[in-house]
């Protein structure tokens, strides 16, 4: 298999990590049919800056950013190695801030423990900005595309629906609610066409977009997946958790 250059991953639960489910098991057979990077640099949701920032680590810790989740979730780490030249390149290119100890948040290091087990490529971890509105994030991700020319993935993790309000009590195998399918199969949609300004424009122009993200955080990553990628991007995967949890992924192969 040709491996993406740049792919959007929905995270959902830190519990991705442990348990098995259709994202999950998508995610570890991912990671072994494509080939393998010479590096990642890592968009997270879960670090939300004043701007945008590249964590440049030598050895990125692992970030236990969350609560009330069984000890095996906090016993786990994710000993990747950083790549602090690498890091320096995206602040050159971008303008992003260098935070020289930045680590590996939950939304990083629970999916690349399912994509790359082994955690023997270097990750570069880097912010979504509370400053920043959807275009910003894609001529940000446009800025980092010229380190896909040298084998480095651009994987950005979010989620493609995010109403946690939304989905309490509702048990994990529920049907995908009509306001969640609308809204993934128009995500789907413009992606797959390459319909960019479209995407940017998603709050006025998806059905329900103020239902599936109630803020932007957890979207933003994906803007960023489609500024580095290059034309349409492919769907994935998709699935949805607890009626509400889109685990939808997206690729870009160009």
């Amino acid at each position: 298999m040709t491996g993406p250059k740049t792919l959007f991953v929905s995270h959902g639960s830190p519990m991705i990590a442990l348990e098995a489910s259709s994202a999950s098991m998508f995610l570890a057979d991912l990671g072994r049919s494509m080939p393998r990077p010479q590096a990642i640099v890592a968009v997270s949701a879960h670090w939300l800056a004043d701007g945008f920032a590249v964590g440049g680590a030598s050895q990125p810790e692992t970030i236990h950013d969350f609560f009330g989740f069984p000890p095996a979730l906090y016993a786990m780490t994710y000993p990747a190695p950083g790549d602090p030249a690498l890091a320096a390149r995206v602040a050159e290119l971008t303008g992003a801030q260098l935070h020289p100890r930045r680590g590996l948040d939950h939304g990083v290091w629970s999916v690349a423990s399912l994509l790359w087990p082994d955690a023997e490529v270097p990750v570069v971890p880097v912010s979504v900005s509370r400053r920043d509105n959807p275009a910003a994030h894609l001529d940000f991700g446009r800025r980092l595309r010229p380190l896909t020319a040298d084998g480095v993935l651009i994987l950005a993790t979010g989620a493609a629906t995010h109403n946690l309000a939304a989905y309490t009590g509702l048990p994990r195998q529920s049907p995908a609610l009509p306001w969640v399918t609308a809204f993934t199969d128009w995500l789907g949609q413009v992606i797959g066409t390459g319909r960019v300004a479209d995407l940017v424009d998603y709050r006025a122009q998806a059905p329900h977009a103020i239902d599936n993200h109630p803020t932007d955080e957890h979207l933003l990553p994906l803007f960023v997946a489609a500024g580095a990628g290059e034309g349409a991007g492919t769907v994935l995967h998709r699935s949805v958790e607890h009626g509400v949890i889109a685990m939808d992924s997206y690729g870009w192969f160009g």
